[in-house]
């Protein structure tokens, strides 16, 4: 059966406010970009020729029509996008560092995409996709939790492919157990996972990223797993297979944020176009190679929803980093 969306994603829709120089008065200036991991996966893979829809709440305000018209601008079906009238749309101010990398100060407490509430879901969008996505920030709230998980049993009854991007944020949550207890939780009923180094240490206590993925897979059993390593490139984990690809250093990073959802999408095309059956090292080095190139593209623009790369400038990226 052919299914109406390649990948539904549920989760958080919100501005980033990157930094983008003084005024002159030597004030910061920000410029605000539409962001939000689960909608940057879907603006990738709709790059990629994929159909995908969005479900999750923003408020109704001038940020939640921004982010409305951007999304839907990159062909990202909005029909489970709810609007909250009393709460207003989620903001996110990034602090970028010399080398890239960013910190979060979050306006959400609390934010519209909290307010979801599990009778809102559009179970009918989740039940016509191959592969549901989800992250953990629609998990810091007991509202926008019980959202989730309703929406993670519609897709297991339904065969979708699960997949799961922890996305950290510890500043949102109440406490870290409870984060551990979510990410667990993601890692308990998904059959693809994407996690961070940092991640990976947060959740095992190991640094080493083999050790750590081995606890990981001994406990929970998931079939395909990614562990990306910032500058270093990425690894993916399947049955008896560890492949590996170098990162893209490139010296035009700006920022980092949108990196990970970025090669989120990449390992999810590679998903739907070849399935999670039979893949060589061969296909998985290929995936991480085309992800890891994608990845890097993207740390030298600001934002990510809008600014995604093309395939065509991935695939000459590589070539021209191989010549």
């Amino acid at each position: 059966m052919t299914r109406k969306y390649d990948v539904v994603a549920l989760g958080e829709l919100l501005i980033d406010f990157t930094m983008n120089g003084e005024s002159g008065q030597g004030n910061p200036l920000f410029e605000a970009n539409p962001g939000g991991a689960p909608c940057n996966v879907l603006a990738m893979l709709q790059k990629l020729g994929k159909r995908t829809a969005f479900i999750g709440k923003v408020g109704n305000d001038m940020f939640g029509k921004m982010l409305e018209e951007r999304a839907g601008s990159t062909g990202i079906d909005l029909k489970g996008l709810k609007k909250d009238d009393e709460v207003h749309t989620t903001l996110a101010f990034v602090q970028t560092f010399a080398d890239g990398d960013r910190d979060f100060s979050f306006y959400r407490n609390p934010g519209a995409d909290m307010m979801l509430k599990a009778e809102e879901i559009a179970e009918e969008m989740i039940r016509e996709a191959e592969v549901f996505h989800f992250g953990t920030l629609s998990m810091t709230d007991p509202i926008v939790e019980k959202a989730t998980k309703k929406a993670i049993e519609t897709a297991k009854e339904s065969g979708c492919i699960l997949s799961f991007d922890p996305n950290l944020r510890p500043p949102l949550w109440s406490s870290l157990d409870k984060a551990k207890e979510m990410i667990a939780y993601g890692m308990s009923v998904c059959d693809i996972l994407k996690i961070s180094d940092n991640e990976i240490e947060f959740m095992t206590g190991k640094k080493d990223i083999d050790e750590g993925i081995k606890e990981i897979r001994d406990r929970f059993g998931i079939p395909l797993i990614f562990a990306t390593l910032g500058k270093d490139g990425s690894r993916a984990y399947y049955q008896d297979i560890q492949a590996q690809a170098a990162g893209f250093v490139n010296p035009d990073t700006i920022e980092t944020t949108g990196a990970g959802d970025t090669f989120c999408a990449c390992e999810l095309n590679y998903v739907l176009e070849h399935g999670l059956e039979g893949l060589t090292k061969e296909n998985l080095e290929e995936l991480l190679t085309f992800a890891n190139a994608a990845a890097s593209i993207i740390t030298t623009r600001k934002g990510a929803l809008c600014v995604m790369p093309e395939k065509e400038e991935i695939l000459s990226f590589i070539k021209k980093r191989k010549a």
